[in-house]
């Protein structure tokens, strides 16, 4: 969701709903024809890492999850489950793939830093891996529905040795309790060297030990190469930026790769407008951003970059947003990063994108929507999400597009979303004016959510997977939602709703080819007037019921829902539109 103060999701409305049921028309038995098969392409980002559950690893410690209460630790890990370490206690990788650098996400209690002891093959490394609270129990009582949370952080770690498949990393708490959620593995290359005729930021005075403030010598850097459209080279070490970069136009600021070139900057770029051809790439930017001030501009980038930009290979973790973008980006490319542990959003298109693609990210711990599109002030249109992969974003969606015209979210993976979200959101709420709803072919496919949706807190009962909200005014835009997977939903899998209570109306919308296995309620939940085509739906371990239909407010209209063919699993209604159905209820 945008980050700027925002109204509050308020859906007067509870578990008492009443409206009028409108079943199934057009082909009655979704069994009287079977589904024809589909071929998905690979949902997500191609990533450099190995992941491993701590849950599924050898542990003398204690097993906690899985819990999709809010607030709740576990309900914030991913899989929902973790595992907690008390002093001296240990979790146990086996590694599958060549690794030489470690990422570990974790809790430690509020208040508290410690560390983890890390042990190769029985025996314990020089450096251990610090832990602490400091990044983690953000509260935003401005958004209604919040409660504490961003309870896990990230820590990682350069083990300083070539380890293969098969080998074993040991965890052991050491000073305070923590909790293991998940490890990245990783084979990272050595430094990389300057490209020819690269202007070094150390040749401009920048101290590679990080303990001089480099802010001018960044910006003579800047300076001199983008007279030339040339290079700023970041060497490996580590830099501290005490003030934000502005003037950031037809240039390449490069590093040496993201686990050797750090810059420790709560603000990077901040500007308002470029000329463009700007490169951004190779390096970290980890700040100190410890809570949401949303007046703040604590992003690595706020504003523009200017048309024609690019900005890949990045590390950015420890911001308010990783890129807050507004002004003129048309034709920006975002590729091939790891945004980690923002207090708001991974990346918000703010309105006036045109031509973004953004592409074959990692997003973690997000406290917003992870990956955003808010048509404020001009809309965004012609932008696609794709190939990424988002996991716990604790506060909101995993994509949410708020308006905006002929919009495309294909191929990504999202996993674990939090309160107040959904795995992908479709939506009408303006936030603040001017605002420019959803219009022309809205597409979505390939996608996968994996534990998406989640209690809404305001209105009473859940968010499904994948939502379509018409909020603050009906969807009038061409949707096709297609080829999706929906694994494990703790609700519903698909959810037509005015937001706002006020029963817009949820039109011209499609889906055709879906695999649904496993949701706690129901497949489709539709809470507002309008009409959805379904085709080729396939659905197990349904919860409830297959449909619940009950437009809200009452008299405000019927919701139809017209068979395509090819579904099959769920063809039975919640007839009780009085009480919301519990997860697992029953038929």
């Amino acid at each position: 969701m945008p980050s700027p103060t925002r109204s509050s999701y308020v859906l007067a409305v509870a578990v008492a709903l009443v409206g009028t049921v409108v079943g199934v028309t057009g082909q009655a038995s979704a069994a009287q024809r079977a589904p024809e098969p589909r071929v998905a392409a690979a949902a997500g980002a191609t990533l450099p890492v190995s992941s491993a559950e701590a849950e599924s690893a050898a542990t003398t410690g204690q097993k906690i999850g899985p819990d999709h209460t809010q607030g709740a630790l576990a309900s914030e890990a991913s899989g929902r489950q973790a595992v907690r370490l008390a002093g001296g206690q240990s979790v146990e990788f086996t590694l599958d793939r060549a690794a030489n650098a470690l990422n570990v996400a974790y809790n430690v209690p509020d208040g508290q830093s410690g560390s983890l002891a890390v042990y190769v093959n029985g025996t314990e490394l020089d450096e251990s891996l610090a832990v602490t609270s400091k990044y983690s129990y953000v509260d935003t009582p401005w958004i209604v529905g919040a409660k504490t949370h961003h309870l896990f952080d990230n820590a990682r770690l350069l083990l300083g040795r070539s380890l293969q498949a098969g080998d074993k990393v040991k965890l052991v708490a050491v000073s305070t309790e923590v909790t293991v959620d998940v490890a990245d593995f990783e084979q990272v290359e050595e430094p990389a060297a300057a490209p020819a005729g690269a202007i070094s930021v150390v040749d401009k005075g920048a101290d590679a030990t990080g303990q001089q403030d480099s802010t001018q010598a960044f910006r003579d850097a800047i300076t001199e190469a983008k007279a030339g459209g040339g290079t700023v080279w970041i060497p490996a070490g580590d830099f501290k930026l005490g003030s934000e970069l502005s003037g950031v136009e037809n240039v390449t600021i490069q590093g040496a790769g993201s686990w050797h070139s750090v810059v420790h900057s709560s603000r990077f770029i901040n500007q308002t407008g470029s000329a463009g051809k700007v490169t951004i790439k190779d390096f970290a930017v980890i700040g100190e951003v410890t809570e949401r001030v949303d007046s703040s501009p604590d992003n690595f980038v706020n504003g523009s970059l200017g048309p024609d930009s690019r900005v890949s290979g990045m590390w950015v973790q420890h911001l308010k947003v990783g890129l807050w973008l507004t002004g003129n980006n048309d034709n920006l490319v975002v590729e091939n990063n790891r945004i980690l542990d923002t207090t708001a959003d991974g990346l918000n298109l703010n309105g006036n994108a045109h031509g973004v693609q953004v592409r074959n990210n990692f997003l973690r711990n997000q406290g917003d929507d992870s990956l955003a599109m808010w048509s404020l002030n001009a809309a965004d249109s012609d932008s696609t999400f794709a190939n990424n992969t988002i996991s716990q974003p604790n506060l909101a969606n995993g994509i949410a597009i708020y308006g905006g015209s002929d919009i495309t979210v294909k191929d990504n993976l999202i996993s674990d979303t939090n309160a107040l979200g959904s795995g992908i959101a479709l939506s009408n709420q303006k936030f603040a004016d001017p605002f420019f709803p959803l219009a022309g072919t809205i597409t979505v496919s390939g996608n996968t959510l994996v534990r998406t949706g989640a209690v809404n807190p305001n209105w009473g009962h859940p968010m499904g997977a994948l939502r379509v909200d018409a909020y603050d005014s009906a969807i009038e835009a061409n949707v096709r939602i297609t080829d999706t997977t929906i694994e494990d939903s703790p609700y519903s899998a698909y959810e037509f709703v005015s937001g706002g209570g006020t029963g817009n109306a949820v039109r011209n919308i499609t889906v055709d080819g879906s695999a649904v296995d496993g949701v706690g309620t129901v497949v489709v939940q539709a809470e507002t007037p309008g009409a959805v085509t379904m085709s080729n739906v396939t659905a197990t371990q349904v919860g409830a019921a297959g449909v619940y239909n009950c437009p809200y407010p009452a008299g405000s209209g019927t919701f139809t829902l017209t068979d395509g063919g090819g579904n099959s699993g769920w063809d039975s209604t919640w007839d009780d539109c009085s009480a919301w159905p519990e997860p697992g209820s029953g038929n």
